[in-house]
């Protein structure tokens, strides 16, 4: 059954990591089976597969109206139908393996390996000689389940052991590779264990090898036969000699473990360098020549790129350097390419395919607001306000993204453009990531709202405000937190329109959560939701305006990159008064000295926050733990002080209440996890003592240093590590001399290598496997060349794009990326 089924499959896991809640693609799971059936149904020509395919019923069962139990259970009838598929699969592949065998003597041997590797690159990696069901088990807990995963389960790097050297010319401790015959070898016990010892020469001089604990190389390498060594060389008696050198028998045909640049792989318990470079080589050079390029002609002639099988082999085995940056040039410009198109397509498909609304800007209100304001607006917020409100004028719906440091005044631009959401009839949303935020962000609004407006509670998370701003203006707080009565009330109201903002965190999007006229969506910290559940947002209301935010620096390239779908607007000052937070790296034998100062600081009447990376002990990791900490601090260090314990798995009342006094100073020290990392204001809290700071990345460390600094008062931030490694050093070295949020990104970029952006999975976005976020120069040119194609050929019609348009649909696999 030559069907793609790894869409389905991706789509499959991520409903049951979503807890079969009918939210893994947007459109509900429904939509999606239909279409992938309608592809899939004429594919299979096996009459046993094709009647259980037809019983699962995929276009027209009714996933959305089962229940959780039957939803769990429907999904497992679906994943049982792909496997015994796979497995019929399987075996038609052996079976023509066998005929194939037969007739070997009459068709070439390389003719009948492509026939065979064109029943699917999507085919499991068992059809692959040598790669069982336990291996293959293996490979999956390296994301390899596929003939297509495997093709890109790239090498981390290459040992260069290219260069041939004779006997004579080798050198101490350097890696050399040579080509000898093989004189003797023999069984030897080494440091008390069997070993291998052999004798090999050329015509300069012999050399001696040993492989310690593997006596078994002696029943394979044999006398008088040609042998390639790559490896370090030491001088042990005045002599040279190769340890545990890979090796390779010279028998007319290419090499794959020595004599060449030879890569290294990751691997898992069970697999084996030798044994991995071994298996790809095969398959490698089985599977790539009938890789299909999707890249359109033009530009590939245009960038001068290699053809994709010939990227994919010499990523993997390169014939010398130059080739290898060739292909890895290649690779990564497929990646950022694929990205940014699918990027793009959403942004198209929202915006062009149902118009938004546009809202008129009542000038009056918005001066009135600006007016009441306890501060000034900074020139880059006036800026950055002037580019909301135009979009929010236009019947394209806006799709924003605002960034700006920590403390640089976001949420003021939000609440603005909540207003003008309200004062044209519409609701507006505020999406925030954890319940602390989301509580802020709600005494924030209050408090901006009362100064310019009398405030009237209706109850403990609802309030009114009267017409001095617009028409009598109604806000909600809804989190999960909130049970029973009053929450069925709030989203009474909402669905009634009587709450013109809501704000909450992904309790937004739950399905018994229904707008009756959502006019704007703002999702707060961007980069802990994804595209994912900002459409899910965006679907609860008729194409409402998007604005989404984040403290978190990224560099504009970068950006434009990840949130390609996003128009980018940046407040790239600080509000006048914001002081530089002094951070010092201090070592272990500091600690008591850090506690002193704190203790200073509280006797001069500030507070105080000390993180710790856990919440509770672990054997695993070595790092702070909070509750633990507190207990010690508490009773040990500060115990005529007032301390606050705050962490995720504490019921939410008790988080309220911590929160609260810390805010109103009845707390002189809050202990906490990194759930204070972002929005967390305090204006009286002038030290953050970090704990275990080597555990955090740069952007988090920065994040905790502007939790402080938000007052009058100087303010400080003390980093504490017990044992950092070198990277982790050269980070706390960087935190400690840059303040400058997007230089610090800068920074973060250089310490970076490939993967996922920002080392957390963004929802719904492809990984990146080869192309690396420092890769500045790269991005520029695949957004450039994405554009470009996009304005010429936005759906992708023409017959160079055909090819294009399928493999983006394959890499997004959300049901949401085709393109039509």
């Amino acid at each position: 059954m030559p069907i793609d089924a790894t869409p389905l499959r991706k789509v499959l896991k991520l409903e049951c990591e979503k807890n079969y809640s009918n939210s893994a693609v947007i459109g509900g799971l429904d939509k999606f089976l239909a279409k992938w059936s309608a592809n899939a149904e004429g594919a299979i020509t096996d009459l046993k597969l094709l009647k259980r395919f037809n019983e699962l019923r995929l276009n027209k069962f009714g996933y959305a109206s089962l229940d959780r139990q039957q939803r769990v259970q429907y999904i497992d009838d679906i994943l049982g139908f792909l496997s015994a598929a796979e497995k019929t699969v399987d075996k038609k592949v052996k079976a023509y393996a066998a005929a194939t065998a037969i007739l070997s003597h009459s068709k070439p041997k390389a003719k009948v390996e492509i026939s065979m590797s064109s029943c699917s690159l999507d085919s499991p990696i068992t059809i692959i000689k040598g790669i069982s069901q336990t291996m293959a088990a293996r490979f999956n807990k390296l994301g390899v389940g596929t003939v297509r995963d495997l093709l890109y389960f790239f090498p981390n790097r290459h040992l260069d052991y290219s260069l041939l050297k004779t006997i004579s010319q080798l050198a101490e401790g350097k890696e050399e590779t040579v080509i000898a015959n093989i004189w003797q070898v023999r069984e030897v016990r080494l440091g008390g264990k069997r070993s291998t010892e052999a004798i090999v020469g050329d015509d300069t001089g012999n050399v001696r090898a040993v492989w310690f604990n593997n006596p078994y190389l002696v029943k394979q390498l044999a006398t008088n036969k040609q042998i390639v060594l790559s490896g370090r060389v030491v001088i042990y008696k005045g002599h040279p000699v190769f340890e545990s050198p890979e090796w390779e028998l010279l028998e007319n045909r290419e090499l794959t473990h020595a004599g060449r640049l030879v890569p290294i792989y990751p691997l898992t318990r069970g697999l084996y360098p030798r044994q991995v470079r071994k298996l790809l080589k095969g398959a490698i050079d089985r599977f790539s020549p009938v890789v299909s390029d999707f890249m359109p002609p033009p530009l590939k002639q245009r960038l001068k790129l290699l053809e994709l099988s010939q990227a994919i082999s010499q990523a993997h085995f390169p014939d010398d350097e130059a080739t290898k940056v060739k292909a890895r040039y290649r690779l990564a410009f497929d990646e950022l390419f694929l990205l940014q198109l699918g990027v793009l397509n959403k942004k198209r498909r929202w915006q062009q395919d149902q118009p938004g609304t546009p809202f008129t800007m009542n000038d009056a209100v918005l001066d009135t607001f600006i007016g009441s304001l306890p501060f000034e607006l900074t020139t880059a917020q006036r800026r950055v306000l002037e580019d909301v409100t135009t979009d929010l004028k236009n019947s394209k719906p806006m799709s924003r993204l605002l960034q700006g440091d920590v403390g640089s005044g976001k949420t003021v631009i939000a609440i603005a453009a909540l207003l003008m959401a309200a004062s044209n009839g519409c609701q507006g949303a505020f999406m925030a990531p954890t319940e602390i935020l989301a509580e802020q962000h709600f005494s924030n609004t209050r408090r901006l709202l009362s100064a310019a407006s009398r405030e009237e509670k209706l109850g403990d998370c609802l309030y009114r405000y009267d017409s001095s701003l617009t028409q009598p203006l109604t806000i909600a707080l809804l989190i999960s937190d909130i049970k029973g009565s009053h929450k069925k009330e709030i989203q009474q109201l909402i669905q009634d329109g009587g709450i013109d903002i809501v704000i909450g965190t992904h309790a937004l999007i739950q399905k018994d959560i229904a707008f009756n006229h959502l006019g704007l969506a703002v999702v707060d910290e961007q980069h802990r939701f994804g595209v994912i559940q900002r459409s899910a947002l965006r679907q609860k209301g008729f194409n409402p305006h998007v604005l989404v935010m984040t403290a978190t620096p990224i560099p504009r390239t970068l950006a434009l990159t990840l949130y390609g779908d996003l128009d980018l607007s940046v407040i790239d000052e600080l509000p006048p008064g914001r002081q530089e937070i002094k951070t010092r790296w201090l070592k272990p034998a500091q600690r008591e000295s850090a506690h002193a100062f704190l203790r200073k600081q509280v006797a001069e009447g500030r507070q105080a926050f000390i993180i710790c990376p856990l919440i509770e002990e672990s054997e695993a990791v070595q790092a702070k733990a909070a509750i633990v900490e507190f207990e010690h601090l508490s009773r040990q260090v500060f115990p005529s002080l007032k301390l606050g314990l705050l962490h995720g798995r504490m019921p939410a009342a008790e988080k309220d209440d911590n929160m609260r006094r810390f805010r109103s100073c009845e707390l002189d020290i809050l202990v906490s996890t990194p759930v204070v990392e972002v929005g967390i204001d305090i204006p009286n809290a002038t030290v953050m003592l970090i704990e275990s700071a080597d555990r955090f990345g740069l952007s988090q460390l920065h994040q905790f240093r502007g939790r402080v600094g938000r007052g009058q008062e100087k303010s400080y931030c003390l980093l504490l590590a017990d044992n950092p490694s070198e990277v982790a050093r050269s980070r706390l070295d960087i935190i400690e001399k840059v303040q400058e949020g997007f230089q610090l990104a800068e920074e973060d970029l250089k310490m970076r290598g490939p993967g996922e952006f920002f080392g957390t999975r963004q929802s719904g976005i492809p990984d990146l496997k080869m192309a690396k976020i420092s890769d500045v120069a790269l991005l520029e040119l695949a957004r450039k060349e994405a554009i470009g194609l996009f304005e010429k050929d936005p759906a992708l019609q023409s017959p160079d794009n055909r090819l294009l348009a399928k493999e983006i649909t394959r890499v997004w696999a959300d049901g949401e990326s085709e393109w039509s």
